[in-house]
């Protein structure tokens, strides 16, 4: 008889949405980038140091390969862990490769209002005519959000129940924590900045919307542990209390 050998897979593509912090540079001096980095790293809670980092070149600089290397070696020199280069004019997949990078499209983590799928045809073959963004729908989560856990929702995304130190909630649109808020909370993953987060305690380690995010050390003190709406106008975020 003739052993069967069970071949063992190597390798498992998984799909995860995977938070990455953004950092816009607007000078490539070597001396600057290093005072303001090491400050801001300094200041900054501990997941945060250790967060993949892409490097979003701004439009306005001239991206010089030789700035450009020495402003990433200082990043590295300071422990920020680069992974990509936002794809631009100006950067190409040749100057990533150089400086030991990859390239990432930031496409959709910008300010840019979040598609409508198309709405379902109707029995008589016409689109309904209810709103495409309306038919996404709305996540409700009863149980605890613990401790490692991600939860993502294509639409809105309601929890019923405490958000833990340690876990993650994202959502395309709203956020409602009908509860205490301990972990990360990110509305408008997909670049919608009209999203908004509302939670009866704000206690959080993250509150993003649309990219645009403030850490626990960041929020403001008289929001802390209250009933809070926050949104975004302009660049701001804006905290206001809920009665």
């Amino acid at each position: 008889m003739t052993a069967v050998v069970e071949e063992k897979t190597a390798i498992e593509f998984k799909g995860r949405m995977l938070m990455m912090t953004v950092l816009q540079l607007k000078n490539l001096d070597a001396n600057v980038l290093h005072q303001q980095v090491s400050q801001r790293l300094e200041d900054a809670a501990q997941w945060l140091q250790q967060a993949p980092v892409v490097i979003d070149v701004s439009p306005e600089l001239d991206s010089d390969p030789v700035a450009l290397m020495a402003a990433v070696d200082t990043l590295r020199s300071l422990g920020v862990n680069l992974v990509a280069l936002a794809r631009s004019e100006n950067i190409d997949a040749d100057t990533a490769s150089m400086l030991g990078l990859g390239t990432l499209s930031l496409a959709g983590g910008r300010d840019v209002p979040r598609r409508a799928e198309p709405a379902p045809a109707t029995d008589d073959g016409a689109a309904d005519s209810k709103p495409a963004a309306q038919q996404v729908e709305t996540m409700v989560i009863d149980q605890p959000v613990r401790s490692g856990q991600q939860v993502y929702s294509r639409g809105d995304l309601i929890v019923l129940a405490p958000v833990s130190t340690g876990a993650e909630i994202m959502a395309d649109g709203n956020i409602h924590v009908y509860s205490n808020l301990r972990g990360r909370a990110l509305a408008g993953v997909r670049g919608d900045t009209s999203a908004r987060i509302f939670c009866q305690q704000l206690n959080a380690e993250l509150v993003s919307i649309a990219g645009h995010y403030r850490v626990a050390e960041d929020l403001p003190e008289s929001y802390r542990n209250r009933p809070v709406h926050l949104y975004m106008q302009g660049e701001a975020m804006h905290f206001t209390a809920l009665n």
